[in-house]
């Protein structure tokens, strides 16, 4: 099993979880997060006073799958978040050990 975070342009979270529905991937935990790489944020300009927004908002997607999944959910994130300009996101993918359903305990891939 693989967990699989992106962080991603808020604009383009509906979809990625288009995409991510249309392969068969029901689940997935999504949290409005802060951040800022490479681009350092941006100055704006409010009621005449310019400041720097440096903590730019972005979609935090999580979810744990199966490995024969992986691939094509990597792909359907790249292919649907990305805009081709600074600030896209990321996409982290680590190995899961186990999964346990906390109702009735089944493990695994089963508890997915």
């Amino acid at each position: 099993m693989k967990k699989i975070e992106a962080i991603i342009q808020p604009s383009r979270f509906d979809s990625v979880k288009d995409a991510l529905h249309e392969i068969g991937i029901d689940g997935m935990t999504v949290t409005e997060v802060r951040g800022h790489g490479r681009q350092k944020g941006h100055t704006e300009v409010y009621r005449g006073n310019e400041y720097t927004v440096d903590l730019l908002p972005k979609i935090k997607i999580e979810m744990v799958i199966p490995d024969k999944l992986s691939d094509a959910v990597i792909q359907a994130i790249l292919k649907t978040a990305r805009t081709g300009k600074i600030g896209d996101g990321k996409v982290f993918v680590y190995p899961v050990e186990e999964a346990i359903r906390i109702r009735n305990e089944e493990r695994g891939e089963t508890a997915l």
